[in-house]
């Protein structure tokens, strides 16, 4: 297991943070007493909190053409057919994955090909289930176009905690399916935009892992 790069800014600020914090809490209160371990220990809880969060764990990602691979860690929230507006201006099936604080937060290209499009667009920061947190919420929306295959969208949607996202794509990169995509900071969703005639393998409910499960099959 070894931690993203995101996360070493980030961490560092958590230990100067909880660190200070820590030694004010002894200087207001010099005497130990039994209760300071109950303090201790609950600035160490919050600091490893924040370690596993960004946690990067080795994977070996099966490629394959015909497999569109879920794109994060999380819970399949949504499943529908929608009006797909920024760019397919079209019916699509829409696949939400909501990410929950504990989950792994690395965004993986659940296919291979040629970006076609990416644009990243400033908004609120709703919860992530909510129904309009697509469209509104801040994210970045990157257009894959496989070699032989159907265009997918990907969607990094910001949460209500989540406050930064990190996108790895742009356009005319090629990218490799199972490589990464970005992060997303501190709990969030990932919608999957594909065609009408891609053939679901997941449900709702469904906890999936990024890279690994299969989200559909041409």
């Amino acid at each position: 297991m070894k931690i993203h790069k995101e996360g070493y800014i980030s961490l560092l600020l958590s230990f100067l943070i909880l660190g200070f914090l820590g030694l004010l809490f002894n200087f207001l209160f010099p005497e130990f007493q039994s209760w300071h371990w109950i303090v201790y220990g609950g600035l160490l809880l919050m600091f490893l909190l924040v370690l596993q969060f960004f946690r990067s764990p080795k994977r070996h990602i099966p490629k394959d053409p015909a497999v569109v691979l879920s794109p994060a860690d999380g819970k399949v929230v949504t499943i529908e057919e929608t009006l797909e507006e920024e760019y397919f201006k079209q019916p699509m099936k829409l696949i939400s994955i909501f990410m929950s604080p504990l989950n792994v937060h690395l965004n993986r290209y659940p296919v291979g090909g040629k970006i076609a499009y990416y644009r990243y667009h400033p908004g609120k920061y709703l919860v992530a289930w909510h129904p309009k947190s697509s469209d509104l919420n801040e994210r970045t929306s990157l257009v894959i176009q496989p070699a032989e295959k159907e265009m997918i969208m990907v969607r990094q949607v910001a949460g209500a905690v989540a406050r930064r996202i990190v996108c790895y794509g742009k356009e005319e990169k090629i990218v490799e399916q199972g490589n990464e995509l970005g992060f997303i900071k501190f709990g969030s969703r990932v919608d999957l935009f594909l065609p009408l005639t891609a053939k679901l393998e997941v449900a709702i409910g469904d906890s999936v892992k990024g890279g690994l499960s299969r989200i559909a099959t041409y």
